[in-house]
Parts: structure tokens; sequence; C-alpha cells
């Protein structure tokens, strides 16, 4: 009598199974397929009929001369030669994986940083050929931190303020970018040729990017008490809020000039100084620098050039 095989729907999508089927749909008979196998007509038409009692269809049409997949059948072969790549694939990943690299790696992005030289660092990390799969989050302000604090993010670019920090994680500066106070040309405070004081500004609406912290309220800057504020999720919708008029706010100076140059923002000159805003990049230290991952040191060696900073903060538009 022939051997039981496990009936679940799990196994019956196992590799050897999926290679019966695979054989009887392209030798077009049991018997052909069994011979190819190595097996006996009897053992391979019990097997069929397992799997097709744990998927519960018909997988081939036996009124046919030839043993013809029905629809189901026709799927699963489809569907199982995806499935045959895609344990082909993690065989390798894991093997590579063995060698220091990990899984994932996820990287916490703050609004400030420049978006264009984030993708040119990705576009250079997988030009290595890593089996790490990188992962991308958009965050702002303390949400920044929070991502990393929390631990579904690895490495944080962008990190604002001078909170404390556990044990595990290491900070580094990234550098200062300077903020300019802009409007559109049509906007109202455009005409006033003095420089604004905080009143002034108060009658109008601010934009403002919200802060992506899941705790409490986040962070703020340079609103006035009272004011009305539009909050948008990005410091693109930012952008885009103060070109249309919507609104006005401080953008960061590298971001903004392009549109400053081209005459579709207007800079002006407020009471409160346009001071630098410091920001850093952390990750999550292990106990040894040896188990540090591969994909991590990347980012690392890569964030030591004075260059690579300066372009996260400052290379905001791909020429």
């Amino acid at each position: 009598m022939p051997p039981a095989h496990p009936t679940s729907t799990r196994s019956a999508l196992s590799p050897e199974n999926l290679g019966l089927v695979e054989a009887v749909a392209r030798l077009g008979s049991m018997a052909a397929a069994a011979r190819e196998l190595g097996m006996v007509p009897s053992a391979l038409t019990y097997r069929v009929r397992q799997i097709e009692d744990a998927l519960d269809v018909l997988l081939f049409d036996r009124s046919a001369r030839r043993a013809q997949l029905t629809p189901a059948g026709a799927e699963l072969l489809r569907a199982g030669q995806y499935l045959l790549g895609e344990l082909d694939a993690v065989a390798q990943r894991v093997r590579r994986v063995a060698t220091g690299w990990e899984p994932q790696l996820t990287i916490a992005a703050d609004a400030i940083v420049a978006r264009a030289t984030l993708f040119e660092l990705c576009e250079a990390f997988y030009a290595e050929n890593p089996p790490t799969r990188l992962k991308l989050r958009a965050e702002t302000l303390s949400g920044t931190q929070e991502a990393l604090h929390s631990g579904q993010a690895d490495l944080a670019l962008g990190v604002v303020g001078e909170g404390a920090h556990p044990a595990d994680i290491r900070t580094a500066p990234l550098g200062t970018i300077d903020f300019v106070f802009a409007v559109a040309p049509h906007h109202p405070l455009a005409r006033i040729a003095h420089r604004l004081t905080e009143e002034e500004r108060r009658q109008h609406r601010a934009v403002a990017v919200a802060d992506s912290t899941t705790r409490g309220q986040g962070m703020t800057h340079n609103l006035a008490p009272g004011q009305d504020v539009l909050t948008v999720p990005t410091m693109q919708h930012k952008l885009e809020a103060q070109l249309r008029g919507l609104a006005a706010g401080f953008l960061p100076q590298p971001l903004a000039q392009p549109f400053i140059n081209a005459g579709r923002l207007v800079v002006k000159d407020v009471h409160q100084p346009n001071r630098g805003l410091k920001v850093a990049y952390a990750w999550r230290q292990p106990r040894s620098a040896t188990e540090t991952g591969r994909a991590l040191r990347w980012w690392l060696e890569r964030l030591q050039h004075p260059g690579t900073r300066e372009a996260l903060l400052n290379h905001h538009h791909q020429n």
C-alpha cells in the first residue's frame, strides 16, 4: 500500500507535490510521469488524489485521453511555479543573511531630509546587491526619534531636539539647516515692506507639518498663540500650500530656494531670527560593534562623509 502523506492544505503545496503535478501536466499521463519520477503509477495516482482532497478541487480532467489540467489545476501550477521561485529566493537570502546581512533595515527619514538624496543612497545600496530589504518610513519631528526608540526603525535621519536616548541608541550630527519665512507673491503679507511683527503674522493662517508621534501632541515650531493653522502631513504638502498662498510659514531654505529664484515665493524679514536648526542621525547600537549588521554598517559608513550629510539636508531638487 502506498505510504501515507500529510493531507493538510499547506502540506499539499509542498515543492515535492507541486513537482508531481507539473510532471503529470507536462507528460500528459500518470504513467509517463510515474516513470520519470521513479514511482509506480498507483503511488503517483494516490498522491495526486491526496492533493486534490486536501485542496477540495479536481486538478486533472479524467475524462480526457490525456491528463489535462482543470482550470483549478492550471492555476495551481501557475501559482506553484511562483512559490517554487520564492522558495529558491528565500534559500539564497538565508545563505546570504548568514554572512551578516540583516533580513530588513528600516530607515525613518524626517520631513526635512532631502528625498532625492535618500533615494540616491538607496540606489547605491542596491548596487551592492545585498540580501537586505529596505523599508523607508516618513516621519516628522519627535516621530522620527520615536520610531527608533520604539524599535520600529533601525536608523533615523533628521532627529530634532536634545532629548534623552536609551543606552543602546547612538547619535551623531547630521548638520544645521536654515529656515526662511516665505509667502506666495499674491499673499497679503508679501505686500508689507517692513519687517513683519508677530501680530501681523498672527493675523494670517500658518501651515505646519504634523508631528508623526503617536504619543502626546508632539512638537510645534514658530506658531503664534491663537493663530489659524493648516496642518499637513509632509514637507512637500507644506511647500505646495505656501506656493498656492493658502498660508505662510517657515521653510527649509534649500527646499524653498529654487522657488524663491523663480519668483514663486517671497522671503519676508521677521522679528524672530531665522536661527539654524541642528539635526542629527541616530541608530540602535548592539552591545558589541561586531554585532552590527552589514546593511546598517553600510549606511553608517556613508553618513561619515560630510558630502553625504550635506546632501541629505540641502539637495532637495534633482538636476
